[in-house]
């Protein structure tokens, strides 16, 4: 699924190379929110495509809850996925974790990485890294970012699909807490984060691009100018490689979570905003 929002910008590249990246049997689900022209003059060549199965058009920007059980409750699929609109996903993504999940019974989300080469911190990621039946490798964490992922949907009917209020990271630590394998596929398969200043792509290059486009992420942590929202995610990525696997260190996540990023960071003299 494509969620769109005021995205006109970047759609004629995330939405073709999606589509694109479909085998024979899969298909996209569409959800429009708000009423940009601009970004609906962008998808209606691709409402009639064959290879996107629904479009829905909510007038409100009801962000990520209902679009998200709109796909998990209504879609038969055995896998399913969310690519946001800012996104370039990688052309292996769809096979490479299909094929994971076909030969780790207990894989639940696999996720591709939209961190830079020159972030990987060898000596906090290599101990996470793991391999599984298939010869596949992860980058085990109980949570992966809410886009270029792939979830066993039956796991999500089983959980109760997203809870009111609840993040995709927070339904990720449920399933790990139920036993549920959860992490980034190793060599990691990159997605193109587009509001990151440092893509190619973004239209994100001064402070008055960050306000008008801010990201949730950057919302949350009151960033204000391009120069903080690099360093957060710069900080991210160290936070990702660093944190504990083991759901047992997410118990009462809220505070565990946030003291073990601030632990890390403390370590690697970095300033930590608080989630």
């Amino acid at each position: 699924m494509m969620i769109t929002y005021r995205s006109a910008g970047y759609l004629h590249l995330s939405l073709p190379l999606l589509l694109d990246s479909l085998g024979e049997n899969d298909r996209v689900w569409l959800w429009h929110n708000g009423d940009d022209e601009a970004t609906l003059e962008a998808l209606r060549p691709y409402t009639s495509d064959p290879r996107v199965a629904r479009f829905h058009h909510s007038r409100e920007n009801v962000r990520l809850h209902e679009p998200t059980n709109w796909l998990w409750q209504e879609s038969d699929a055995e896998f399913v996925s969310k690519v946001d609109d800012d996104c370039l996903i990688s052309t292996e993504w769809l096979d490479t974790f299909a094929a994971a999940h076909r030969d780790i019974p207990d894989l639940g989300v696999v996720g591709s990485w939209r961190h830079w080469p020159e972030e990987f911190r060898p000596d906090l990621a290599e101990r996470k890294i793991q391999t599984f039946p298939g010869g596949h490798r992860l980058m085990r964490n109980p949570w992966v970012q809410g886009s270029g992922h792939l979830l066993r949907r039956q796991m999500a009917v089983k959980a109760g699909y997203l809870r009111a209020g609840e993040s995709f990271t927070e339904f990720c630590l449920r399933l790990a807490m139920e036993g549920a394998v959860i992490g980034f596929y190793y060599p990691f398969i990159r997605e193109d984060h587009m509001d990151d200043p440092r893509s190619p792509h973004s239209l994100i290059t001064t402070d008055a691009d960050l306000a008008d486009r801010l990201p949730l992420s950057a919302q949350r942590n009151g960033i204000r100018t391009v120069e903080e929202w690099i360093a957060q995610l710069e900080r991210s990525a160290v936070v990702l490689q660093g944190a504990p696997y083991a759901p047992k260190h997410y118990h009462g996540w809220r505070p565990k979570v946030r003291h073990a990023r601030q632990r890390i960071g403390k370590a690697l003299g970095l300033r930590v905003v608080p989630w």
